[in-house]
């Protein structure tokens, strides 16, 4: 019986696997994800290519489809225009039939059209590359003359790889459950610290707070193999970082808001609110326990902490406003975190006019009695960047 040309031990073809799709993790998260669909990055001709060649032979993904999907993922995130919100969709159709997902927008023209600026458009993109399974067949080959019969077996895991890990795993359970380091408007989620098995996307929540970050890992204890293997690049003058998440700067010395305070509320929006609902916590836990006999929902108290009034749903919208009627530190806080977010929301107002309206707003919270919203305001003041 033929056994291919690589004679290996058992463990040989578990490892021949792991590597063949670890660089197909590799490609979508460097070359589809941070280089085309984000311009995090700029990848020299040479990576650029092998990925595009590896990705027609490992998923038959054109970069165009899947550039134009994620771009309007993030366009349209958890609305009913979402390509593949588990919020829309439910959490288990997501995660089993991703991919079913995607090849349905990926027939969508206007899709393609609106957001697929920018990417290849030669001519193996319109008459190699747009053949898909021309490329997952010759995969099929080479396994075979290589692994012998166990590498249909091969293929087959190589072609379940990309659709259940990304396609199902990152956009179901990355909106779905873990953590999160920032607040923005959609369920993102960290699903674990350490971005390993599918290349650093695990930090999902990470990702969807700074978009343009080449980088996926925020805090000290976070690994994003991704970025690892773009500082090897870079450093072969093979890849040109563009952009990572800014950090926030504190000047203990300020005790006013001014522009610097300003601008740096403005861009690291997500991470002011959410250490707003951390500041909050504890306040808010003894009125949660006085309300918890009063039939409230705690967890949706908590959420409530965390998600703008305006994209919560009506009926939830009713609850929290019955909720905090119960409540005058409730209701204070609830409405000190709307009116913060408000400063970001407001596009027509001067920058001068935002300045007045956020230091108005820390003389309200340190009025307000709440020892922890005093400290937040005064540290709120110290931002600086």
């Amino acid at each position: 019986m033929y056994t291919g040309v690589l004679d290996l031990p058992w463990w040989g073809y578990i490892a021949y696997t792991l590597i063949l799709t670890h660089i197909t993790i590799a490609g979508v998260t460097i070359y589809l994800h941070r280089h085309s669909a984000h311009r995090a990055l700029d990848l020299h001709p040479i990576p650029a290519h092998f990925f595009r060649f590896w990705l027609w032979l490992t998923t038959g993904m054109l970069t165009k489809h899947w550039t134009a999907i994620h771009r309007k993922h993030h366009a349209k995130c958890e609305t009913v225009d979402d390509p593949h919100s588990p919020q829309i969709f439910g959490i288990r159709k997501v995660l089993l039939q991703g991919a079913e997902l995607y090849r349905k927008e990926g027939r969508n023209q206007e899709t393609l059209d609106r957001y697929g600026y920018g990417t290849p458009d030669d001519w193996l993109e319109r008459n190699i590359y747009c053949h898909d399974r021309w490329g997952i067949s010759v995969m099929l080959v080479t396994n075979v003359i290589l692994l012998g019969p166990i590498g249909i077996t091969v293929f087959a895991v190589q072609m379940l790889w990309i659709p259940f890990l990304a396609a199902g795993v990152i956009n179901g359970i990355g909106h779905y459950w873990g953590y999160r380091n920032f607040q923005p408007a959609d369920a993102s989620t960290n699903i674990i610290p350490w971005g390993i098995l599918i290349g650093g996307e695990e930090l999902h929540n990470n990702h969807h707070a700074y978009a343009t970050s080449a980088k996926l890992s925020n805090r000290w204890y976070e690994f994003d193999i991704g970025w690892l293997y773009i500082r090897i690049l870079e450093t072969l003058g093979l890849a040109h970082v563009k952009k990572i998440a800014p950090k926030l700067v504190l000047d203990n010395s300020k005790t006013i808001c001014d522009l610097a305070t300003l601008q740096a509320v403005l861009t690291h929006r997500y991470e002011v609110i959410a250490k707003y609902a951390t500041s909050l916590r504890q306040t808010c836990a003894g009125e949660l326990q006085a309300l918890k006999g009063a039939g409230v929902d705690m967890g949706k108290l908590k959420r409530w902490l965390r998600i703008d009034k305006a994209a919560l749903p009506a009926a939830e919208l009713e609850q929290r406003e019955a909720a905090i009627r119960r409540s005058n530190t409730l209701a204070t806080v609830y409405t000190m975190r709307d009116e913060l977010a408000q400063v970001w929301q407001r596009s027509t107002a001067s920058k001068e006019q935002l300045v007045k309206q956020l230091e108005d707003w820390c003389h309200r919270a340190e009025a307000s009695g709440i020892d922890a919203l005093q400290k937040f305001s005064r540290q709120l003041r110290c931002y600086a960047a």
